[in-house]
């Protein structure tokens, strides 16, 4: 019924755009155009900073590079507009994949600066630019036709620039469905949470800041061939803002957002150039003013737009994840012999300054077994994982997986080798599913690209990835509430799920870091069975936890940490015996 629901309420927005040329008047459908060739540009800053967390400033200039692109072409050399938009869209793409390279890898506040430092730069090379006219730009650029079919006229182009919006929005709701959606999707979770599933951050980060500059240069094509002119001053830092304003107004977060936020603020610009100047001389500058509080308010009463809103009131609809048929994923192979080294660490060693976290330690990790790793608070445990994990890289030392030295391999590659982790602190993706956070963790496992999952071309390898999802779900206690939200669930839960998503990854080598804190002893025993029955099926697990009685009951040997150096390496019974452990760790002798 919610999907139906759902369904009706998509059904009846399409409806009222194709009937609005029949209901407005010939301005009020102007101002639409205008809205959907906006939304263009804005749905790219939906993708790139409301979901992947990259702020852009300058997105008007790739806009405005679209732009002059095909008045270029079509004006100084005649062409054709259809010749014009792949123009535009190579060198939006062109110079987005070099600023991308240049700029992505700045991290907090170095990026959103350089998008106005580049957009600024962009907007002074149209003006001195003698080929794009300077600063009095190109005009007389052609309308757009198709053979005899011209669209010049108002109600022509009103119905192509919202049906290329649609299918446009279409293709990201798919993208964003798929398999490389979810990696940008991810792309908040932090960069540690990215690469531990095998995911490329900087080249998903690249690929969804090209995304969004072709959304734009589509926009500033549309632009230029209904406006018939293009000059410097229409794509400057103040047009970068307005759009990314668009964006957070309607929703950052939201593909319907895009298309929300540029009815609203180009609306409201509206209202505004018509009611200030019988206010003020200096309506210009009040419009700014004006805008400028309205960002202020919704940065404190809606920050996640005006879409999040409106959806607390439609009904949820619901997830068809289970698949009739669906065939498995191909499974990882495990070589090592039970007894076989599958982790060797010698002489690790990570200094921070003065502080030595691990201090030359040394121990080998069996195949088919779990080895627990112990230790009091600030004894490097954690460390130790980052180093194993690739997370950090010690000063000195050496970690072989399965043969193969990994110490300097980055993150992501030791874990397409088979090495899959929880973390101490959980790190999920609230907003999305309980099954979503656990398909990340299959990101290695299958293959769509970004087009497959645009066109819908991944069905059959998704289903199979959703089936395994849920297993995966159902192994730890949470597949009745794989729609559920991952924030909406308590701690020991999450936990529950980080886990599920690493054994989704199918990893010769499991890392778990105090996977049983905040759980209840019922669910503390079902996650030992699980990771008992992962043994017998040859998996490998290291496992940091501060529950003795869950420890000693559950691994096969143990090896005790204290202020960065082995303690003790042996069986259970032996550790406990240890005086040394009881001095260090279990409080001292009984």
């Amino acid at each position: 019924m919610k999907r139906v629901r759902s369904r009706l309420v998509m059904l009846i927005a399409i409806a009222l755009v194709a009937v609005a040329p029949a209901i407005f008047g010939s301005f009020t459908i102007t101002l639409m155009n205008y809205i959907g060739i906006y939304a263009m540009a804005a749905l790219g800053l939906v993708l790139m900073t409301g979901i992947a967390g990259l702020t852009s400033f300058g997105q008007a200039a790739f806009v405005g590079i679209g732009a002059y692109a095909t008045a270029w072409y079509t004006v100084a050399h005649g062409g054709s507009p259809w010749i014009g938009l792949l123009l535009a869209l190579a060198l939006t793409a062109l110079v987005a994949t070099i600023l991308g390279v240049a700029t992505l890898r700045l991290g907090g506040h170095f990026l959103p600066l350089s998008t106005i430092a580049w957009g600024i730069a962009i907007y002074f090379l149209f003006g001195n630019t003698d080929a794009l006219g300077r600063y009095s730009g190109l005009s007389g650029i052609p309308p757009i036709a198709i053979g005899p079919l011209s669209f010049e006229g108002t109600i022509a182009v009103y119905f192509f620039i919202w049906a290329v919006l649609g299918i446009v929005m279409l293709l990201c709701w798919n993208l964003l469905d798929s398999r490389q959606g979810r990696a940008i999707r991810c792309l908040r979770g932090g960069t540690a949470l990215v690469e531990s599933l095998a995911i490329d951050s900087f080249r998903i980060r690249l690929a969804v800041f090209v995304l969004a500059a072709l959304l734009a240069g589509l926009s500033g094509w549309f632009y230029a061939h209904i406006q018939r002119y293009v000059g410097p001053i229409q794509f400057d830092i103040d047009a970068g803002i307005e759009l990314l304003l668009m964006a957070l107004v309607g929703g950052a977060g939201q593909i319907a957002g895009a298309v929300v936020g540029s009815a609203i603020v180009t609306l409201a610009k509206n209202v505004l150039q018509d009611v200030l100047p019988a206010i003020t001389s200096y309506s210009g500058q009040f419009e700014a003013v004006v805008f400028g509080v309205v960002f202020i308010i919704l940065l404190q009463k809606a920050r996640g737009g005006v879409v999040p809103i409106i959806k607390k009131y439609l009904p949820r609809p619901e997830q068809n994840v289970l698949p009739i048929k669906a065939s498995p994923l191909p499974r990882r192979q495990r070589t090592s012999a039970p007894g076989q080294a599958v982790l060797a660490i010698e002489g690790a060693t990570k200094r921070f300054g003065a502080l030595a976290a691990v201090n030359k330690v040394s121990f080998e990790v069996k195949a088919r077994e779990v080895l627990g790793l112990i230790g009091p608070n600030g004894a490097g445990k954690s460390t130790l994982l980052n180093l194993i994990t690739g997370v950090l890289k010690p000063n000195t030392g050496t970690i072989v997986f399965q043969g193969a030295d990994i110490t300097k391999l980055p993150p992501r590659r030791i874990a397409a080798a088979g090495v899959a982790r929880t973390f101490q602190h959980v790190k999920l993706r609230p907003n999305m599913t309980l099954l979503d956070n656990v398909l990340l963790g299959i990101y290695a496992r299958t293959r769509a690209g970004f087009l497959a999952g645009a066109l819908r071309l991944d069905r059959a390898e998704e289903s199979a990835a959703r089936a395994e999802a849920l297993h995966q779900l159902r192994r730890v206690g949470l597949g009745d509430r794989y729609g559920d939200l991952a924030g909406n669930l308590p701690l020991g839960q999450q936990r529950l799920l980080e886990v599920a998503r690493a054994l989704a990854a199918d990893p010769t080598l499991l890392v778990l870091d105090e996977p049983a804190a905040g759980l209840r002893r019922l669910e503390k025993q079902t996650l030992s069975d699980l990771l008992r029955d992962l043994r017998t099926q040859g998996m490998t697990i290291i496992l940091v936890e501060h529950d003795m009685e869950f420890v000693m009951n559950l691994v096969d040997r143990i090896v005790v940490m204290d202020f960065g150096v082995k303690l003790a390496e042996g069986l259970p019974a032996a550790i406990r015996a240890d005086g040394r452990v009881q001095e260090a760790y279990l409080g001292g002798v009984a």
